[in-house]
């Protein structure tokens, strides 16, 4: 078949189109590439293969959901098809309708298993990747009905629980009626299994309701046929044996798509008769199994769903091993404290090999993506699960390139960079396995990057790529830049680490070199561009993407704290990318960023600048009851607009910047308690009770921070015990403003509590 790549394809194409009235799709992608900078990858295929699934399912919404309003549909659509509400977004000439107000859920799961059932807002459980859901309702015989997607907010509840692993409990209450539904997942003998208990109350005669649904959080996921068993205590779906009850079903109701939801049938009086099955050729049937409830009585059911039923069972930790040791915090703010529980517990959840930034629309592998969740797991005390995950990288390199998606070309970096925090963290070498991967990583990026001369901005430094999504169109990225520079340094200390000090050699002066042409080019951008602060791009106007140039300060600290390159590019962003006391990115996201907020706080935070504190309190605020972060934010309806609605990354971050509150690596020592607020002081202070955090990874061995009251002195003893892989590093005590250089293992210093911004009051 190589005779078919010499087809005039696009002669074809354009041909065809111009015959049937069509534009010339040929001559318009032509058009949208002068848009971009010229480069060997205009798209990333696997975006593309995404964006395309994407709407294919938002082109099948908007051909089922606005004719069929009268069905019961999830939140986020009975949201967006609200004239009233703010989430409502008209249809007149969009073809595909996708969740763009509420890309919010939860995911339950057990340590290593990959099957991640995701809890929406609303409780609705969605128990297999992109499959169907289940909702729980209630329905009175005087005509009430308590639907959790149509319950208003002050009527809604919902809880993380992490006492014995995770799980997801939504309370709705209304008008005499109340619904409780907490899900989970357990093992069974070595399979996982998903858990969902109801409990149901009404104040009159009444039907506890579960309900099979044709759809999950990105909208329609087709159901062909229902069955119910003949001992009525399980659905089988499409022919397999789901769904089990721990009660025999008392009435059954079964609906095709033309005879519409099977909600319909709920209002009848009486109740239509029975059916044991159905089968519906457009994919949309639904049922309704129907439980009895006694006025004032409570009920409740177990519904049980196996997820791994064909596969082989396996032996996998408890959550209390998997969280046996990690590094734990301890401040007075319930709240933060919480979300740094909850971050830990996403972080175990995604990472069963391969590291995942979420459950659902993003459960699959960036590289990106990777190295920041594992950096969280390392410094969380996880070094097996990084370990694990850093193994599987050598098989994704081609030709040198660690490929997870073409023309991104921060990928190198950022595995050499994380691969050598691996080593420094845990104190042990590269595995030898590695090195070779190393060794051509490296190689890639030196070979990669541009010839020099010409005058032209962009020689010597990376191609013009795709980079991370949220920068723009294709250009040539300070962001691929800077994780070049930082993969190559890591690649030397890697190397030197093995005993290839000839390599390391190279491959260090390569990164002075490359970092040279980067200021240099900075140079006569700044005089482009009339002041420090860093574009996207050389060729760029400064624009929210100007926060990719931040990775200069944080993570890689290719820069000083103070450098005013980073510090005047936060200020452009405070300036006029900011929304709600969150960074707003504009480009492609359209929304509030958790993540990317956090990135501007910790360049705030290690320059001491206090105004950190506001955007870490905007962060916490933005989280959801459950404790998660939707990749972007709804600056109106404070639902998820972009990505995955529990974003891992983000959780990573709060992870990081819990972190740097009490500990930071920075040059050859360490920063204690630079990041300690004087909110945590005071409420610590009354409760007569202290703060800390530890056993901390670093880079130069495991850290315990402790910040106590110094008894009948107004004043705070900051404690420390480190565990080092070889000598002491400087430690820099830096609570309230104030420097004070100190050593030893195990040591203590009484601090003056007062805050200043210049030091001590």
């Amino acid at each position: 078949m190589k005779w078919l790549r010499w087809l005039p394809w696009k002669f074809i194409v354009s041909y065809a189109a111009r015959a049937h009235g069509f534009l010339d799709p040929i001559a318009l992608l032509g058009r949208l590439h002068h848009f971009a900078q010229p480069s060997e990858i205009n798209e990333p295929v696997e975006l593309l293969r995404a964006g395309v699934v994407l709407h294919a399912r938002g082109l099948i919404n908007s051909r089922v959901i606005q004719h069929n309003l009268d069905w019961v549909w999830p939140f986020w659509v009975e949201k967006q098809f609200d004239p009233r509400d703010d989430a409502f977004i008209p249809r007149a000439f969009s073809l595909t309708h996708i969740n763009l107000t509420h890309r919010n859920w939860t995911a339950i799961g057990i340590p290593d298993c990959e099957e991640l059932p995701i809890i929406g807002p609303r409780g609705l459980l969605t128990p297999f990747l992109d499959g169907w859901s289940l909702d729980c309702w209630i329905v009175t015989g005087d005509g009430r009905t308590l639907l959790p997607s149509r319950s208003s907010r002050r009527n809604r509840r919902q809880l993380l629980g992490l006492d014995q692993g995770v799980s997801v409990t939504t309370m709705i209450r209304d008008r005499g009626l109340a619904l409780t539904m907490r899900a989970w997942v357990e093992d069974e003998g070595g399979r996982a299994c998903c858990r969902l208990r109801v409990d149901g109350r009404s104040d009159t005669a009444a039907w506890l309701v579960i309900a099979l649904r044709p759809y999950n959080p990105e909208g329609v996921s087709f159901i062909r046929s229902i069955a119910l068993g003949q001992e009525r205590c399980r659905w089988l779906i499409d022919g397999h044996s789901r769904v089990s009850f721990n009660a025999p079903v008392d009435h059954h109701l079964l609906s095709r798509y033309r005879d519409g939801d099977v909600f319909l049938q709920l209002t009848s009086s009486p109740l239509p008769r029975e059916r044991p099955a159905i089968d519906c050729r457009v994919g949309m049937a639904t049922a309704a199994a129907l439980f009895e409830l006694d006025p004032g009585r409570r009920r409740r059911l177990e519904i049980r769903v196996g997820l791994e039923e064909k596969k082989p069972a396996v032996a996998r930790p408890s959550w209390s091993r998997a969280m046996s040791n990690r590094c734990r915090l301890e401040i007075p703010d319930n709240r933060l404290l919480f979300l740094f529980d909850a971050a830990q517990h996403s972080l175990i959840l995604h990472s069963p090999g391969d590291v995942y930034p979420g459950p659902y629309t993003y459960k699959r592998f960036w590289f990106r993506d990777a190295a920041f969740i594992i950096n969280a797991l390392l410094c969380s005390g996880f070094p097996e699960r990084a370990e694990r995950a850093i193994d599987l990288f050598p098989a994704r390199q081609k030709a040198g390139y660690f490929h997870s998606q073409e023309g991104e070309w921060d990928a190198n970096g950022e595995v050499l960079w994380i691969m050598h925090r691996f080593c420094r963290l845990t104190g042990q070498p590269p595995k030898e396995e590695w090195l070779p991967a190393i060794l051509r990583g490296a190689r890639w990026i030196c070979d990669k990057r541009l010839k020099g001369g010409g005058g032209e901005l962009h020689g010597g430094l990376m191609p013009s790529g795709f980079s991370a999504e949220h920068l723009g169109p294709n250009d040539f990225y300070f962001w691929d830049d800077f994780w070049s520079i930082a993969g190559l340094q890591a690649a030397a200390g890697l190397l030197e680490m093995s005993g290839n000090n000839g390599a390391a050699a190279r491959f260090r002066r390569e990164a002075v070199e490359f970092g040279a042409v980067v200021d240099a080019v900075l140079h006569r951008v700044a005089a482009r561009v009339d002041r420090a602060a860093m574009p996207a791009s050389p060729y760029r106007r400064l624009d929210a993407g100007a926060v990719g140039s931040l990775a200069a300060g944080y993570p890689l600290q290719l820069f000083r704290p103070h450098d005013p390159r980073l510090l005047d590019t936060v200020e452009f962003l405070l300036e006029n990318c900011f929304l709600s006391g969150g960074f707003f990115q504009d480009m492609i996201h359209s929304g509030i960023n958790a993540y990317l907020t956090l990135h501007v706080a910790q360049v705030l935070l290690r320059a001491g600048d206090p105004r950190w504190w506001r955007l870490v309190k905007t962060v916490a605020a933005l989280a959801g009851p459950t404790g998660q972060w939707p990749e972007a934010i709804h600056p109106r309806t404070l639902g998820g607009c972009m990505g995955d609605g529990q974003h891992v990354w983000a959780a990573a971050e709060w992870i990081m910047m819990m972190r740097h509150c009490f500990v930071r690596e920075e040059g050859k020592g360490l920063i204690l308690a630079a990041g300690i607020p004087p909110a945590w002081l005071r409420q610590a202070m009354r409760q007569n009770r202290e703060i800390s955090f530890g056993p901390a990874p670093t880079g130069f061995g495991r850290i315990t921070v402790c910040i106590a009251p110094e008894a009948g002195a107004g004043k705070w003893r900051v404690g420390w015990q480190g565990e080092w892989h070889q000598e002491q590093p400087p430690l820099t005590i830096r609570l309230g403003g104030r420097d004070e250089v100190v050593g030893g293992d195990r040591g203590s210093l009484v601090v003056d509590p007062e805050f200043t911004k210049g030091g001590r009051a």
